[in-house]
């Protein structure tokens, strides 16, 4: 059966910063913090369009992901998909797009609540599993975030 709330963690955790999203979630599951029964976490990794199966069935979905924004690495935003631009004016995610695959989901009949939390990353290039100390440090505030978007 599917849970009704999902929280996702995106991102390329070979790409140091790039994988913030999964690096969270995987914290979120190690900690023990205590998650509603009615809440599911998923590792997405780099799965694109395959996340769609994952997400359906959902009526809240909360994403974690780098943020590509031009702000101090580990600043955290917490916003709707309408912020994402498709041209990259405003919030930008993953080069496959986050917003594109919400976009399906709502053409499938799908109409979750979504929210997104955005880490902004300090290194995204750098082809190595880890962390900078900023963004390593933000964890705690985003899992913050995180919860409070589930009980709302």
């Amino acid at each position: 059966m599917t849970k009704r709330i999902l929280i996702l963690g995106v991102g390329n955790i070979l790409h140091y910063d790039d994988g913030i999203g999964v690096h969270v979630v995987n914290r979120i599951q190690e900690s023990g913090i205590d998650i509603p029964d009615d809440v599911e976490i998923i590792d997405g990794g780099t799965a694109g369009f395959d996340l769609i199966p994952l997400m359906q069935g959902r009526s809240k979905i909360v994403i974690v992901d780098a943020l590509k924004v031009d702000d101090a690495p580990g600043s955290i935003y917490r916003f709707r998909p309408e912020s994402l631009a498709d041209d990259r004016k405003v919030f930008s995610l993953h080069e496959f797009g986050i917003k594109k695959i919400i976009d399906t989901l709502r053409i499938m009949g799908e109409a979750p609540e979504v929210e997104i939390i955005g880490i902004v990353p300090q290194d995204i290039t750098t082809l190595d599993i880890g962390l900078s100390s900023a963004v390593m440090e933000s964890i705690p505030k985003a899992i913050e975030q995180i919860l409070k978007a589930v009980s709302q």
